[in-house]
């Protein structure tokens, strides 16, 4: 096989002390191995040394001579491409300030799964109902999941108090997907 070439600039006691001086430990085993092709060893041999094998060696030294030490450095990984673009994200946004308006959407209070199926029939985008909730957990809203029941004993005299027992029974189905909201917990209206 043919032998890596390597650049110039370095050699092996450089790229040992390199390594000695290193945090990264998985730079330091690409290090230890490029010193060892420095050596002379061979491609096979080298790479053991850093626990790789010969395929990964020549990709690693292709990298060290480019961008030298540093390209042995592993790169955060960019990820996945948001499903939702900015303008699309806050067309949401906008949604959940302004609240539902009853007669058009259908609801009072925006939940998760509301909004998943709004996005998606504007956008065509499919989201899962977590996946939505941490995005608007990183928009720094807070997730409300309350009794509604609670809620009603907190805000109404005691003549609602025994109405809403039975609120709480009917929207109970709908308690797991919780709603939104910047500010806090608001007052709920008294049904009597």
């Amino acid at each position: 096989m043919a032998a890596i070439e390597l650049r110039g600039d370095y050699d092996a006691t450089r790229l040992r002390d390199l390594a000695r001086r290193s945090k990264d430990a998985r730079q330091v085993r690409r290090l230890l191995s490029l010193a060892a092709v420095y050596d002379g060893a061979r491609r096979g041999d080298a790479a053991a040394v850093g626990g790789m094998d010969r395929q990964i060696l020549r990709d690693r030294a292709v990298r060290f001579n480019a961008e030298g030490p540093d390209g042995l450095i592993d790169r955060k990984a960019r990820g996945a491409k948001p499903k939702l673009t900015a303008e699309q994200l806050s067309a949401v946004v906008q949604l959940i300030e302004e609240g539902p308006i009853p007669a058009i959407h259908g609801v009072v209070r925006w939940r998760l799964v509301d909004l998943v199926g709004w996005i998606y029939d504007e956008y065509g985008v499919t989201l899962d109902l977590s996946r939505l909730g941490k995005i608007l957990k990183g928009l720094g809203y807070a997730r409300l999941s309350t009794d509604p029941s609670r809620v009603l004993r907190w805000n109404c005299g005691p003549a609602t108090r025994a109405s809403a027992g039975s609120m709480a029974k009917r929207s109970a189905s709908a308690s797991h997907a919780a709603s939104y909201s910047k500010a806090a917990l608001s007052r709920a209206p008294c049904w009597s």
